[in-house]
């Protein structure tokens, strides 16, 4: 069987590896202790859910699964933007914010497309 590769799963990896090399850095550089820890948790959590959702128990968990994935990666933007805007530190968040908009990108895309399946699912689907 052939392994395709996943963009959903490389780029939240990929977004995963950037945030704690970021959170190293924060914590490394200037002892921030508060921005970077919340910046890790949701940055790192959002390639754990996806991981998840492709195992997902039922139908809905995988669009569940997804969505809270998204919910996290928009935290981690949150915190992004008030990291680069209170320009006391030397981290590249704008290219992890790039990061985080092509995240997005295939996490509503995904989240939108599974729901019009799953609609459709319920819909064929004989009592």
């Amino acid at each position: 069987m052939e392994n395709r590769v996943n963009p959903l799963l490389e780029n939240s990896y990929g977004f995963a590896l950037n945030i704690a090399d970021s959170y190293h850095s924060l914590l490394d550089s200037y002892r921030e202790y508060i921005l970077s820890k919340q910046l890790l948790r949701s940055g790192t959590s959002v390639g754990v859910l996806s991981e998840e959702a492709q195992q997902p128990e039922w139908k809905a968990d995988f669009i569940y699964k997804s969505s809270i994935a998204n919910k996290e990666a928009h935290a981690s933007h949150y915190w992004l933007r008030l990291i680069r805007d209170r320009k006391k530190f030397d981290v590249d968040a704008t290219q992890l914010i790039a990061a985080f908009e092509r995240l997005k990108t295939l996490l509503v895309a995904i989240i939108k497309s599974s729901r019009k399946y799953f609609q459709l699912y319920i819909l064929n689907f004989q009592f």
